[in-house]
């Protein structure tokens, strides 16, 4: 079946060490830098990887802390808002009640006017009526003078009220 030829087996063999020699010397030490650059620039990729992914975490911190800050400051400003409007919801509120009291004091003034007035003017009519009423009686005319002081005699023997 099969024949060993030694011949054939010794320059296989020479040209097999020939072939791992001129393979170790071009082609192997080429192959072993490349494998070792390819190398290099793989743990370069997980170094920058890692690098990113560090800087991702801290830049999801700060933004957790931005947005922690930022809903904070949003219920700050809606409280202070509240409170500003409670604020002036009270101020116009007391605004209101001091107007009301102002214009109830104007009115109830006026009322005392109106009445002084219809009081004096009362009195007036009453004193011109026991004027007349005192001339028809006496069948005479009074002075100004004595005009005046009959109205000033009936006026003081009026009651206050």
């Amino acid at each position: 079946m099969f024949e060993i030829n030694p011949g054939l087996m010794i320059w296989t063999s020479i040209t097999f060490v020939a072939l791992v020699i001129v393979l170790t010397k071009f082609a192997w030490k080429p192959m072993l830098t490349m494998i070792a650059k390819r190398e290099e620039q793989i743990r370069e990729a997980l170094t920058q990887a890692e690098k990113a992914r560090a800087e991702a975490a801290e830049m999801m911190r700060q933004n957790e802390q931005n947005l922690a800050r930022a809903e904070d400051e949003y219920r700050r400003i809606l409280r202070e808002g509240k409170e500003m409007a409670e604020k002036l919801k009270d101020e116009i509120v007391s605004k209101a009640r001091v107007q009301a009291e102002q214009e109830l004091l104007k009115a109830q003034e006026e009322i005392q006017r109106s009445l002084e007035a219809a009081r004096q003017e009362l009195k007036s009519e009453v004193a011109e009526l026991a004027i007349r009423a005192a001339e028809k009686i006496l069948n005479e005319s009074l002075d100004a003078q004595k005009h005046k002081n009959i109205i000033d005699s009936v006026l003081r023997q009026l009651p206050k009220n």
